[in-house]
Order: C-alpha cells, then sequence, then structure tokens
C-alpha cells in the first residue's frame, strides 16, 4: 500500500477508477510491465493516484502511480499523470558527486587533462611584472623581468597559503613524512645528509627533495626529519685484518717437535 497518509477523503468515482489506471500504466510502461495492484490515496478533491507494483528487474522497489481525476459536478474519470517512483528500498543510482569533488591524488595519468577552476584556494595571483614587463626598452622594465625571474615568479599563479598547509599536511603524512618504518630505523634524519635538496620559499623549512639514486626517496620530496639507510653520515664498518684461528692447529710454536716423530 502507499506509504503516504491520505489528507483528503478520497473521491468514490477516482478510487474506483483502477482499471482505468492500470491500462494508463500499462500503456506508459511497455516491455518493463505492470505488477499487482498496491493501493491508492487522495491527493485533493476528486484527485487520486493509484500505484502499481513494477516486475521489472532493473527497477526493484520502484511503482508506477497513476494520478486520475474527475471535474466537479462531471462522472467521467480522466488520467492526469503516468510516472515511475521509486520506494525505500528502491534500487536507484548513486547520489551525483562533481568529478571535482569525485577526483583524488594520482588520477591525473598520461593524456588526462584537470582545468582549475578560477575559485580553486590552493592558488592565490602571482607576479609577472604585468604589461610593462614585456617591454624591452625601459631599463627599469627589463630590471623588473630579472628581479622577478631571480625570486621565481612571473607565473600567472603561485600557491596560496591554504595551498602550502595542505601541501605540507599531504607530504608529512605520506611516505616522505617522518612517521613511518623507514624515518624510525634511520641512523640519521634528512636534514643532515648530503643528498638532501631544500626546497625554496616557505616550504623550504620542512621539506627537500632526496638526490640519492639508492635511496627509496629518490626524486620525491622528504621532510627534514625523514630518514633512511642512505644516510650520507653512514660509515662503513671497520674490517678485521687478523685471520681467523684455524679450525685445526698441527704447529705448536712453543714446544718444537720433529715432524717424524
Amino acid at each position: 500500500m502507499a506509504s503516504s497518509i491520505p489528507t483528503t477523503q478520497p473521491d468514490e468515482a477516482c478510487l474506483a477508477a483502477v482499471d482505468l489506471a492500470r491500462a494508463a500504466a500499462e500503456e506508459t510502461a511497455g516491455v518493463i510491465g505492470v505488477g499487482d495492484y498496491l493501493g491508492a490515496q487522495a491527493e485533493d478533491t476528486r484527485v487520486v493516484s493509484h500505484f502499481f507494483d513494477c516486475p521489472h528487474p532493473g527497477y526493484h522497489g520502484w511503482r508506477w502511480s497513476v494520478t486520475v481525476a474527475r471535474a466537479a459536478r462531471a462522472r467521467t474519470v480522466t488520467v492526469d499523470e503516468v510516472v515511475l517512483l521509486p520506494g525505500e528500498d528502491a534500487l536507484q543510482a548513486k547520489t551525483w558527486v562533481p568529478w571535482v569533488e569525485r577526483i583524488q591524488p594520482g588520477d591525473v595519468t598520461p593524456g588526462v587533462l584537470l582545468p582549475i577552476t578560477e575559485d580553486d584556494p590552493r592558488l592565490e595571483p602571482g607576479y609577472t611584472g604585468g604589461e610593462d614587463a614585456a617591454n624591452s626598452e625601459p631599463a627599469e622594465m627589463s630590471l623588473v623581468r630579472t628581479v622577478v625571474a631571480e625570486l621565481g615568479l612571473g607565473r600567472e599563479r603561485v600557491l596560496s597559503a591554504e595551498g602550502r598547509d595542505e601541501a605540507a599536511g599531504r607530504w608529512l603524512l605520506g611516505e616522505g613524512g617522518p612517521d613511518n618504518m623507514l624515518s624510525r630505523l634511520a641512523p640519521d634524519v634528512c636534514e643532515t645528509c648530503g643528498f638532501f635538496v631544500r626546497l625554496r620559499g616557505g616550504l623550504g623549512s620542512l621539506f627537500g627533495v632526496c638526490a640519492n639514486a639508492y635511496s627509496v626517496s629518490d626524486g620525491t620530496v622528504v621532510s627534514i626529519d625523514h630518514g633512511c639507510g642512505a644516510h650520507s653520515n653512514v660509515q662503513a664498518e671497520e674490517q678485521i685484518d687478523e685471520p681467523p684461528p684455524p679450525v685445526w692447529d698441527t704447529i705448536e710454536w712453543e714446544t718444537p717437535i720433529s715432524l717424524f716423530d
């Protein structure tokens, strides 16, 4: 039966128009089919909705709703609307999630483009020197271009404070951070390693890049308190020059004996 509670007394003529409602549902349903009658409910004065089960396996839990109506002082009942509605246990598609919320780190593979939105909180406008920076005539503009290039600017967008904090948090929790077995078993931290290349800017206070080809962190961002067994301060163990004692000593140096005894 319908789960909604009628708010008005159903019209008798509309309530009795079950066959009319089924015929309308079958005409609309086609190959999807119309199943058992589930009941009816009053929608308004002289307006009633009849419900039928949908037997199609692709619409489990759905039902046909056929709304019929009768004009004032008229005896004829007509079909107003036929729709397929989901029930409480209906099989439905998952709630649509915009691609901006669905995409995850690492999803940008070769050939995939990731457009940046104008309101991306991770970025803020950079400094390019303006239109005058492209002018090669004035000496001061040449100086501007030089300073801009040396400072690593000249980009339309740069990392915002939120973007830097987000990246720092992600890197600290990642494999290049301090909280992992590789760092705990390391002889020292990356900050004291000769292969540690520190980043520029604000992130350089916490991070750098590993340049040791023998380290699993080679070419990746590591925190200053990260570490591995390929630290530049690791020294080779001293080798013992003395040979080990013989398994069976056939010569006694303290008491010479004849080899013919």
